[in-house]
């Protein structure tokens, strides 16, 4: 065999090998394709997808009532909220990408990992601005999301141990549930009834009812007396 049709033949073997082999193994180990969050929480339950976004909250702050090391992920079209058993380590502006089923857990809308590779922390990112709403608006369309109300206090805080503590505010447009977990060690002791607070947290839903869970004190705010 010549020298010039062994070279050919050697070329068209990689060709081959390049083509028909390499490609569908690299593909085989691609990170599958992320959706936006608000696509993700459009599918049914039982799907398995995967979204990037930054964290909301710490992992673990609310397992005195979630059982779990979870977390707030929101991303530039809305949130979810991520339940993992063994603790991620995760911070508030950590960009993470998330692989999971979708469930439910009390009505709340969840991503569960299969496995700790199903979370990758890459870096962080600039801090989510929680968006204002009013006491009413806090419902299915901005579960899952960080967000922001003012209102008065009409119910103080009352024990909900071992999960918690929980008030009621209402700002005219409907009342809404505020859930503190143990875990931040949230001091509530100026919360007392017709006093104006400025609270901040995770939109969640527990059961048939919404509400926002602070993530630290100064997510819950009591304004001076005019």
């Amino acid at each position: 065999m010549s020298q010039l049709r062994r070279a050919a033949m050697l070329a068209l073997a990689l060709a081959i090998g390049s083509t028909g082999i390499a490609m569908p193994a690299a593909a085989a180990t691609a990170p599958p394709h992320a959706i936006s969050i608000a696509q993700a929480r459009t599918l049914p339950l039982g799907s398995v997808v995967t979204v990037s976004g930054t964290a909301t909250t710490p992992s673990g702050w609310t397992e005195s009532s979630s059982f779990d090391k979870g977390f707030g992920l929101q991303d530039l079209t809305a949130g979810i909220y991520v339940s993992v058993t063994a603790d991620p380590h995760v911070n508030p502006r950590d960009r993470i990408r998330v692989t999971g089923e979708l469930q439910e857990s009390y009505g709340l809308l969840i991503l569960v990992p299969g496995a700790p590779a199903g979370i990758t922390i890459h870096g962080r990112g600039l801090p989510v601005l929680p968006r204002w709403l009013a006491t009413g608006a806090v419902n299915e369309r901005s579960e899952g999301s960080l967000v922001r109300v003012v209102a008065t206090v009409t119910q103080a805080p009352e024990s909900d141990l071992p999960y918690g503590y929980k008030f009621l505010v209402d700002d005219g447009s409907g009342e809404l549930t505020i859930f503190v977990s143990t875990q931040p060690g949230i001091d509530l002791s100026r919360i007392v009834v017709g006093r104006a607070v400025v609270v901040t947290g995770f939109s969640g839903q527990f059961d048939t009812h919404y509400e926002i869970i602070p993530r630290v004190q100064s997510d819950v705010l009591v304004l001076p007396i005019l």
